[in-house]
């Protein structure tokens, strides 16, 4: 199975009024990233974030939008964005996720009323998840097949 999850966009540029990550495309041919305004941004070093993760970062004094512009690139991000392209290609395929996938925890999350888990502890935390996700998938059977063929299901 292809996943298909969207890049998250976590950069605070467009509400400082400058480009956003995605307004610059990466050239793999030149290892480099072209800003919106035509300029080239070269490799310029990389750097370990706290998570472990190798960045690259590219660096121009000429984006019209900043005096100094750097863009971190992590170094398995090719990934992404083939996932990205896949994504842009089927656009229908992230309705149909929000209503396969990302249904049942928005109605677990309503059930439990939007709080904290009651339990402490990894273990603990993961029985009650394990029991919150029985109670959706047994109310799903029961809505599907109904009590009885449910039962009789369980008695065979």
């Amino acid at each position: 199975m292809m996943p298909l999850v969207p890049k998250t966009l976590t950069s605070g540029a467009k509400a400082d009024g400058r480009f956003g990550k995605q307004d610059f495309v990466y050239v793999p041919e030149q290892d480099a990233y072209r800003c919106p305004a035509g300029e080239t941004m070269k490799w310029w070093f990389n750097r370990v974030d706290e998570h472990g993760k190798i960045l690259r970062h590219y660096w121009t004094t000429k984006c019209p939008t900043a005096k100094m512009r750097r863009i971190p690139r992590w170094e398995h991000e090719g990934v992404l964005d083939a996932m990205q392209e896949r994504l842009d290609q089927a656009p229908n395929s992230m309705c149909i996720r929000r209503q396969t996938a990302e249904h049942p925890f928005g109605t677990l999350k309503a059930w439990m009323g939007s709080t904290h888990f009651l339990t402490r502890t990894l273990k603990r935390v993961g029985t009650e998840m394990s029991l919150h996700v029985l109670a959706y998938n047994m109310k799903q059977v029961i809505a599907i097949l109904g009590a009885g063929p449910l039962m009789q299901a369980m008695r065979t």
